[in-house]
């Protein structure tokens, strides 16, 4: 290749357009306008319902007396780790209808992993340690992500077509779920501002 010819190739390549990711950005927020983070969000249509996905695994540890992270969201199916890395023992449980379990007092690793093979929201709790708590919001698709301390969060889509955007937060009025429907194009970042009541705060409570 002359050395002409290879300039023009590579300015062909410099200059052709770059296909930009089709997805959405959200931003949550609660009635009054205050950004919402750790909220889950996930994006539902009839096109993901037939993608098979790897639901993949997860982990929720145990640190400072505390679950870290506070809101932790899976694929259905998903499996989920508890390591203990405090220095006493824990012993942790859910009642909740989309997955109950019990994992007796433990230390280190040994806690078996879950498997979460249920849509819903699964709230943990220790019987030994009554003020830790933490939530997981299972869902039936593969696009889902957790908003930053900005209340936003960013979903790919696999490709163009009409989309519907669900928002949750552990301390939404009734459990209620936010949700707006929007048409996507290839190629476009579309957007989308979900609003969510919280429950009002108790005096001498303290957050999670």
């Amino acid at each position: 290749m002359s050395g002409c010819i290879r300039v023009l190739f590579l300015l062909s390549v410099v200059s052709a357009p770059v296909m930009a990711a089709t997805g959405i950005a959200v931003q949550i927020q609660d009635a009054t306008g205050k950004v919402l983070p750790d909220t889950v969000v996930y994006v539902e249509s009839d096109a993901i319902a037939q993608q098979a996905g790897r639901p993949g695994t997860a982990s929720i540890e145990q640190k400072g007396l505390k679950f870290l992270p506070l809101v932790t969201v899976v694929q259905t199916g998903a499996t989920i780790n508890f390591p203990n890395n405090d220095k006493v023992r824990h012993h942790i449980y859910s009642f909740s209808p989309a997955h109950k379990f019990d994992q007796k007092l433990y230390s280190g690793q040994a806690a078996s992993p879950q498997v979460f093979d249920k849509a819903g929201t699964v709230v943990l709790g220790c019987n030994i340690h009554d003020n830790m708590i933490a939530y997981i919001k299972v869902v039936d698709t593969p696009h889902f992500a957790k908003t930053d301390g900005a209340g936003a969060a960013r979903i790919e889509l696999p490709a163009a077509g009409k989309y519907v955007v669900k928002a949750w937060h552990y301390n939404a009025v009734g459990g209620a779920t936010a949700e707006q429907t929007l048409t996507v194009k290839a190629g476009e970042l579309a957007t989308a501002v979900l609003k969510l009541s919280l429950k009002p705060a108790v005096v001498g409570d303290t957050p999670p």
